[in-house]
């Protein structure tokens, strides 16, 4: 089988984009595991997959598959490519669109320049909708947790944004123990489904500095969602403002969130760019 694809990036958060409306694709987790392979593969963070939407007044289903060839529910900087992708493949002519996720209709937006703006939805604080299991004497309001690894208690924030976060600050995200302490996040028997680890440097109100611990795919330069759930958490431990950039290793998003307004979305922007079309045989 041969696939058509085309080589993206969102700050240094690499994706492998499949057009699943012009071609048939049906890939086994191992198959996406070897397009996602460095070195016997295309090489990428998460394949992207375009799929034709059965809801009404959405324009495309979005599914999102991690190097390991697990289906996961978000990925913010994917957005950003997604919605550039759509329309270099002729699927759309439109500045905004809807887009179905497993989680829920997102909408990105995208600038004369090629900056995309997406709401990313209102995130979710709540342990059960991360999941997290929290201790029976954590109250609903509770804003930081205490978390064992390895002998260390680490305290966090837990939110959803679709997709499951933990985040930490840091004094210095260089000096962060993100590749010994991200796996034993990410597979803590308090998140069931695994989850996503955030390192946050504080650098000012408007501004901070992150690594993620990507759940099913390691550290990536940049993780769309974990910025959005980075400032989120920073906002609610009182340490952020309402519009924040986040450095991240491989560049630099913009994230909004008003957290004095019920249900308010974050919004996040970034700019995606394109490296390579190709074919590759499976």
């Amino acid at each position: 089988m041969k696939l058509r694809f085309t080589k993206m990036h969102g700050q240094g958060n690499d994706f492998v984009m499949l057009n699943g409306i012009a071609q048939n694709i049906s890939l086994t987790p191992e198959q996406i595991r070897k397009i996602a392979s460095r070195n016997f593969g295309v090489g990428c963070d998460q394949l992207l997959l375009v799929e034709k939407t059965a809801l009404a007044d959405v324009d495309f289903r979005y599914r999102i598959f991690n190097s390991d060839g697990g289906e996961v529910e978000q990925c913010g900087n994917g957005t950003h490519c997604f919605a550039q992708f759509v329309r270099a493949q002729g699927l759309t002519d439109k500045t905004e669109i809807r887009v179905e996720t497993m989680k829920g209709i997102i909408a990105p937006s995208i600038a004369a320049d090629g900056m995309v703006t997406t709401n990313m939805g209102a995130p979710r604080f709540d342990p059960g909708e991360i999941p997290f299991l929290a201790d029976a004497a954590d109250g609903a309001n509770t804003v930081q947790y205490p978390l064992e690894v390895s002998g260390k208690i680490v305290a966090i924030g837990v939110v959803s944004m679709g997709n499951p976060h933990a985040v930490q600050v840091v004094d210095d995200v260089d000096a962060a123990p993100v590749k010994e302490m991200g796996p034993l996040i990410e597979h803590h028997a308090r998140f069931p489904q695994r989850v996503n680890a955030g390192f946050m440097q504080i650098v000012s109100r408007d501004h901070i500095r992150l690594r993620v611990w990507e759940r099913g795919a390691g550290e990536t330069l940049a993780c769309g969602t974990g910025a959005c759930a980075a400032v989120a958490t920073g906002i609610r431990f009182g340490l952020l403002d309402s519009r924040v950039r986040v450095a991240a290793r491989g560049g630099e998003l913009t994230v909004r969130w008003q957290n004095d307004v019920t249900n308010a979305p974050v919004f996040m922007a970034g700019m995606p760019t394109f490296v390579f079309e190709s074919e590759i045989e499976i």
